[in-house]
């Protein structure tokens, strides 16, 4: 047994269940495309005893659009993009603030919410790009583009946003890019996000040559090849792959823009050359269209788990702080960038 089985086999009964999944078929209906039923069967348990201790935390669960189906479906109380959790993370009215997704989520969370207790179910949960950069590597760029003002993609360190300007998410980086009075922008740390930014801008991108573990691995060959075995099937990337693998696709959009796109075009077939989980957590709410084809998983948002969830909020562990002088300076990036969202009705 794992150190969270031992702990909270003392308080919970967690053995698999199927007459408490019978019980819970309002939940279970949402997932159950891709969810068998022995499966939910196992989850069934944490998720009760999940949803009935964040109520008694006054708890919520902010569940990004990479996690499993049991976690999106289940238990989460908001989901979403980067952009749209930010935004939560901004308005609820919990004591708790869970976070489903990776690190930097919950930093970002703990900044926009100081007073308000953010748990992470796994301090490990990382990110390929938040790692790639520094704020000294930041200072590096405004040494190399005097004046140029910086916009950080939210996948980055409070140390990396306090760095900064502006955030961006990829559903909203053209707009914030082309809302800048400035010739030049200075784009980090996702390289790939910045090129595909400078094909819809009229200004000169620069940028940091961080890049995503998932996104990074397609190529415009497997495009191709999948649409020569597939013919017909809608291929929908996401903007944080390389440009010439978005210029294969049929549409490039962020998490938020991927599901816009498919539930209002609806297509017979379609493949999501992004994170796994995107596909199977909007295949209950899409039952028209067939999702198809590989797909690249993160290994890091893999690490949060029904059991993590549960421990955090029973222990109170994993409890997220970011010094204060870094959260004020980070807060006015990442709220700049939900100003500025708002003003362009984003």
């Amino acid at each position: 047994m794992t150190v969270y089985q031992n702990i909270l086999a003392q308080h919970y009964d967690l053995a698999p269940s199927p007459g408490l999944s019978d019980e819970m078929q309002d939940i279970y209906a949402r997932m159950d495309r891709v969810v068998t039923p022995p499966d939910f069967a196992i989850h069934a348990p944490y998720i009760k005893a999940i949803n009935a201790l964040k109520k008694e935390r006054n708890a919520v669960i902010l569940g990004h659009n990479y996690m499993t189906p049991e976690i999106y479906h289940g238990v989460s109380d908001f989901v979403g993009d980067s952009l749209q959790l930010a935004m939560k993370a901004s308005e609820v009215e919990a004591d708790v603030i869970v976070q489903a997704g990776v690190h930097f989520m919950a930093e970002t969370s703990k900044i926009l919410s100081p007073e308000k207790t953010v748990l992470m179910p796994d301090m490990a949960a990382g990110c390929s790009l938040a790692e790639s950069i520094t704020a000294e590597g930041i200072e590096e760029m405004r040494a190399k583009y005097p004046g140029a003002p910086v916009v950080s993609y939210v996948n980055t360190t409070a140390e990396v946003k306090a760095a900064s300007d502006i955030c961006c998410t990829s559903s909203n980086a053209v707009q914030i890019v082309n809302a800048i009075e400035a010739d030049t922008v200075i784009m980090t740390p996702d390289q790939y996000l910045a090129q595909n930014v400078a094909n819809e801008v009229d200004k000169n991108v620069v940028f940091w040559p961080g890049s995503c573990i998932v996104h990074e691995q397609y190529t415009p060959q497997d495009l191709r090849d999948f649409r020569s075995w597939n013919p017909g099937t809608r291929l929908i990337a996401h903007p944080e792959c390389p440009p010439d693998v978005v210029a294969e696709a049929d549409f490039s959009g962020s998490t938020s823009g991927i599901l816009k796109y498919v539930t209002d075009e609806k297509p017979e077939k379609a493949m999501l050359i992004t994170e796994c989980s995107m596909a199977t957590n909007i295949a209950d709410q899409l039952p028209e269209v067939e999702f198809v084809g590989p797909c690249n998983m993160c290994p890091y948002m893999k690490k949060i788990t029904l059991e993590k969830i549960l421990y955090v909020l029973h222990t109170m562990d994993g409890q997220v702080e970011v010094d204060a002088e870094v959260a004020e300076k980070a807060r006015h990036s990442v709220q700049a960038m939900i100003d500025l969202s708002k003003k362009l009705g984003l």
